[in-house]
């Protein structure tokens, strides 16, 4: 449950707890002798493995937060416009997303994401409006809580597919 504030906002806090589980019996006593290995774990909810990328020695069986930033971007926006289509009889019946981030790094090691592009592909029943279903996408992106705070534009390519069977709804 928020705090409500004066101006009638909701404060939210989210908290997790990172637990590097790396030390291979030396630290970091070189670069290359630690492993990369953290686990992210919120209250009573599984377990998240995590990793660097690979190309800095992580493991590429786990998570890394380069793709896990990407896929926040994909599912709030998928969260968001599954709320707006719900609130504006679009019937969705199948979503599915490739999400793509560019991220570019420095020769001092550092880095930045460019951009993020989403490329959801929503079937729609048939009797949904295929052009207000589009226009949907727009507004979660407007609406999408990890779209607003970062720095670097989050671009779309959505498809809709009109179902061929209306699942009678």
């Amino acid at each position: 449950m928020g705090v409500v504030t004066r101006d009638m906002t909701q404060e939210h806090t989210y908290t997790t707890t990172i637990a590097w589980t790396g030390n291979k019996g030396t630290g970091t006593v070189a670069y290359d002798a630690y492993a990369r290995d953290y686990e992210i774990a919120c209250d009573g909810k599984a377990t998240i493995r995590g990793s660097a990328d690979p190309k800095y020695l992580g493991d590429a069986k786990r998570h890394n937060p380069e793709e896990m930033l990407v896929a926040a971007l994909s599912s709030c926006h998928m969260l968001w416009y599954l709320h707006l289509c719900a609130a504006n009889d679009i019937v969705v019946e199948a979503y599915e997303d490739v999400a793509e981030g560019l991220m570019l790094t420095s020769p001092d090691g550092s880095g930045e994401f460019n951009k993020v592009t989403l490329r959801p592909s929503v079937t729609i029943s048939a009797k949904s409006d295929a052009t207000e279903a589009m226009h949907l996408h727009m507004k979660a992106n407007k609406m999408c809580y990890i779209a607003r705070s970062v720095n670097f534009s989050v671009h779309h390519e959505p498809e809709i597919v009109l179902a061929r069977d209306d699942l009678n709804y």
